[in-house]
This record gives C-alpha cells, sequence and structure tokens, in this order.
C-alpha cells in the first residue's frame, strides 16, 4: 500500500471539511448581498434583551427620500442586495397599531399605493409601489424587546 504525502492528506482533510460544512439539513437559502463600504459590517448594537443601545445608523443615500419613516426609528442595519435592492431595519417603539396606522396613511400620503398586505395580531407586511420606487415593509412586534417593534424595508428602482 502507498502512503500519500501529508500534504496531500492535509488537502484532502480540508476539502472534505470544507464539503461538510457547506451543507446544511435546512432549506434555508441567503439572499445574495453586495457588499459596499456603507454595508459591511454596519449593525447597531443591541442590549441583552435586543434593544436597540447604540445611537441610530444613518440611513443611506439611496434610500427613497420621500418614503415616511417613524420619528424616532433606530435604525439597526443596512444591506444593498443583488438588484439594487436595499433592505434597511429599524426598531420602533410604542404600540403596534400605531406604527402599523403610521405606514398606512403616510406611505398613501407620499404618493404609495399599497397593495397586497395582511396584517396578524404581532405582525403585518405591505408591498408598495410609486412611479419612481417599488418594495416592501414589513412590521413585527419584537419578542426582545418589549415595546419595541421591528421595522423592515425592502426598496428598489422601478425599472
Amino acid at each position: 500500500m502507498k502512503l500519500l504525502p501529508p500534504a496531500a492528506v492535509l488537502i484532502g482533510a480540508a476539502l472534505s471539511l470544507a464539503a461538510v460544512t457547506g451543507c446544511s439539513a435546512t432549506t434555508k437559502h441567503a439572499e445574495p448581498s453586495v457588499a459596499t463600504p456603507y454595508a459591511a459590517g454596519k449593525t447597531a448594537g443591541t442590549a441583552h434583551g435586543g434593544c436597540p443601545t447604540d445611537a441610530s445608523l444613518p440611513l443611506p443615500k439611496d434610500f427613497p427620500a420621500n418614503l415616511p419613516v417613524p420619528d424616532g426609528a433606530v435604525v439597526t442595519s443596512v444591506q444593498h442586495r443583488t438588484g439594487d435592492r436595499l433592505v434597511v431595519t429599524t426598531v420602533v417603539r410604542g404600540r403596534f397599531a400605531a406604527a402599523l396606522a403610521f405606514l398606512q396613511k403616510k406611505l398613501s400620503k407620499a404618493g404609495y399605493a399599497l397593495k397586497e398586505g395582511e396584517v396578524e395580531e404581532d405582525d403585518a407586511e405591505s408591498n408598495f409601489s410609486s412611479a419612481t420606487v417599488e418594495g416592501r415593509w414589513t412590521l413585527r412586534k419584537s419578542a426582545d424587546c418589549e415595546g419595541g417593534i421591528y421595522l423592515t424595508y425592502l426598496t428598489s428602482a422601478v425599472s
């Protein structure tokens, strides 16, 4: 029997490990994201309870200027994704019903048409569009941050 050189054994082990760790029992597929100088590692810190503790990240320059964001919203992450999609995650404080009413009234007033929405007890979502922007917002109560509501915007330019 011929013995393999140590380097070949190490390379084989590394490739086997890479193949195994790349597999998962779940079928969850991550959205591809494009790293930008702004998005690289930009997330706000959170306390033990999941509430943001750092100051809000600034809204990125490519966030639609006329898209309403509740006063006091803390931007916790920004992601630039493929297809010129932008995902901005925030935490707002207050009642779920008040945050929902804000989105339903203020987006319409700002010229966005809301469509294909759904409201449940602890979460809501809706698509929206204007002449220049299309997107989706999601709103859900936070189990980790008492009085906190996660509000996420996904936006892209109309093509």
